[in-house]
């Protein structure tokens, strides 16, 4: 577990900051955030990689549930936590109030350096990646400066456009949010539609196999942490509880129907693909979807798909980028972090600083086009490990307070939450096993934030200010 390391309260702590975003937001904007965020790019692209690690339709089918089940139970626990602790900056804040400053430091410290801005710049770089499919856009590889792209200079535009909606307004960009969504779910239903009607399908395609694939223990965890990257996402929503209308109700109903119908859909999506194509076909192509709907229909369709999955991309990466900023505004704003990231923005009410820095630091990591992509992989390791540190800390929230009211308890408590715990340290010592030398280097990134800690404390940076109690989120 993460350090428990809590600093005795300073007489010299300052007080609150008084800045707060107003609570804008609906159930309906939660529900699409957490879609949104959810369905990217990896349900059209991780059944190829699922395929080669476990060879048949079957196993793929069972990586998908147990992967969904997984996320269920994940989101379950999650909405009891954030429906009776509301609070700024979703799971910074839990694991601060379970197990000390130094543990919400480190969840902050790890998501503004590396987990955050890697992830909005991979969203950025797919945006890019798929408009080059059509020849307008073919200048986007073609050099700007020296070792630099236009490309890269047009995912950062992107990264600015996205930020600028989100100092604009949080109730513009969950508007926004909702509409881009109902057109990535058409999406999603248009490939179903095309493959299943298309008239290029077959049954027979369901009892087909890889033969190359990895197969046993290791290539099911293989297939797993690959549904599970595409299912990655439902937290993120938590993030901005301080902001929502009716948190107690709206966060539960967001986190549990979000990954739901998500599941259904993916489920849907992979049977489409899979009655098109033959297993050895889509371990071999690069996006199954795309050659399934290529099988189905006139190579316009594909055309169509590239420019529905750009609009689509807008979802997640509006999405990412607004709950990413709010966890350096809630750290700043308990004094873990630099005071001026609390600010916000007097006209439009929204955490414009935060915003700022996070989109800095994407445009950082897209000037390193080369390597982010690899810190990315790096930040998986630390995301299962705040997952299990998150769920457990409802063991230590049932503990301290067991007479507290909960508006919503985790059903099947405390064997949901247990087998999430158990099976995030399954997939933590499986990524130990199979990729040391990314998850060694991931552990050393959190483990830089413990002296730095430290350092930014006794050099006045840092002034923990105690911990709200939940009704003062409410």
């Amino acid at each position: 577990m993460l350090p428990s390391l809590q600093p005795m309260p300073s007489q010299t702590a300052p007080p609150a900051v008084h800045a707060e975003l107003p609570r804008v937001l609906e159930a309906s904007h939660a529900t699409a955030l957490v879609i949104g965020i959810i369905i990217g790019s990896g349900i059209f692209l991780v059944p190829s990689e699922m395929m080669q690690a476990v060879g048949s339709s079957a196993m793929v089918y069972a990586v998908w549930i147990v992967g969904g089940i997984l996320s269920l139970f994940g989101a379950m626990t999650y909405a009891e936590i954030s429906a009776t602790r509301p609070r700024y900056g979703g799971e910074y804040a839990y694991l601060r109030e379970a197990y000390g400053d130094v543990t919400g430091f480190l969840f902050m410290w790890t998501q503004v350096t590396i987990a955050k801005p890697s992830s909005i710049a991979s969203i950025a770089s797919g945006v890019v990646r798929v408009l080059e499919n059509f020849a307008v856009f073919h200048i986007f590889t073609q050099p700007a400066f020296p070792h630099v792209v236009w490309g890269q200079l047009a995912a950062i535009a992107f990264t600015w456009l996205i930020t600028g909606l989100n100092i604009l307004g949080t109730r513009k960009a969950g508007n926004t949010q909702r509409l881009l969504l109902i057109m990535k779910v058409f999406l999603v239903f248009g490939v179903v539609g095309i493959c299943i009607f298309g008239g290029h399908g077959s049954v027979a395609n369901f009892h087909t196999t890889f033969s190359g694939a990895r197969g046993g223990f290791s290539g099911f965890m293989v297939a797993l942490i690959a549904a599970l990257w595409a299912y990655d996402g439902w937290s993120d929503v938590t993030h901005t509880a301080g902001e929502i209308k009716n948190p107690s109700r709206s966060l539960p109903i967001a986190l549990i129907a979000g990954v739901a119908v998500v599941g259904v859909l993916y489920m849907l999506t992979n049977a489409a693909i899979q009655f098109v194509l033959p297993a050895t076909a889509i371990a071999h192509a690069d996006r199954p979807a795309v050659a399934a709907m290529l099988t189905s229909a006139p190579p316009i369709a594909a055309t169509i798909f590239s420019a529905v999955l750009a609009i689509g991309y807008g979802s997640t990466f509006i999405g990412s980028s607004l709950t990413g900023a709010r966890i350096p505004f809630a750290a700043a704003r308990d004094g873990l972090f630099f005071r001026w990231l609390a600010w916000v923005h007097p006209r439009f009410k929204t955490p414009a600083a935060a915003l700022i820095l996070q989109a800095t630091l994407c445009s950082l990591f897209l000037l390193l086009i080369d390597t982010f992509q690899g810190l990315f992989s790096l930040a998986i390791f630390s995301e299962w490990l705040f997952y299990a540190a998150v769920t457990a800390s409802v063991f230590v929230f049932r503990r301290r307070d067991p007479d507290a009211p909960r508006p919503y308890s985790v059903t099947g408590y405390p064997v949901v939450p247990a087998i999430f715990v158990l099976c995030a340290i399954v997939l933590l010592v499986f990524s130990i096993v199979d990729q040391p030398r990314n998850s060694g280097i991931g552990a050393m990134i959190i483990a830089c934030g413990i002296p730095l800690y430290f350092l930014l404390k006794r050099w006045g940076v840092l002034r923990p200010s105690p911990t709200a109690p939940a009704s003062e989120a409410s």
